[in-house]
């Protein structure tokens, strides 16, 4: 269990923190963010894309859940995060329109792509696995991870349908802290 500190000075960035990872995102506003701009938030994350016809339409709906079990909460607190492995169809406008459709509020909800290159890395770095298997169609890991404020890694679930209440449980302790 780490050591927690209650300061809010400019503290050092844990070598795990997802902060680190320096590669710029564009999000559904067309505008460009790093990690790093979201630090002091708790990040919850997931890797979809839109033109998922199995399982990401089902990520995406218990991320709802997520959300709506964690309850309101003030934005600058959290950030709900999808990240696209499909670059080429996520285009800014697609990403709004994925946004608006499932009427989640741009304030938490945040859907960011970059190329190829940075979003292998942060697959790697989230322990996401993905593969392209047709020019429409992506095999992939399933997983919803919670970052710290602070950035580093603080609980992650893998499958779909396995139950999200130990998730919501660190979700609310992570706000907490």
């Amino acid at each position: 269990m780490a050591t927690l500190s209650c300061s809010k000075k400019n503290e050092e960035i844990s070598p795990d923190s997802i902060y680190n990872v320096s590669s710029k995102w564009e999000k559904q506003d067309g505008k460009t963010i790093t990690f790093s701009d979201m630090k002091g938030k708790v990040l919850v994350t997931a890797m979809i894309f839109t033109s998922c016809k199995t399982a990401c339409p089902r990520l995406t709906a218990e991320m709802r859940t997520i959300s709506q079990k964690v309850g309101k909460t003030n934005p600058e607190d959290i950030q709900y995060v999808l990240i696209s492995i499909d670059p080429k169809t996520d285009t800014p406008q697609v990403m709004k329109a994925y946004l608006d459709t499932n009427k989640f509020d741009e304030k938490q909800w945040t859907f960011i792509r970059s190329n190829e290159d940075d979003t292998r890395e942060l697959a790697n770095v989230m322990a996401v696995k993905y593969k392209e298997i047709s020019p429409i169609e992506f095999s992939h890991s399933n997983i919803i991870s919670v970052y710290s404020k602070k950035g580093t890694l603080a609980y992650q679930k893998e499958g779909l349908d396995s139950g999200d209440d130990d998730l919501v449980k660190e979700i609310k302790k992570q706000i907490e802290l």
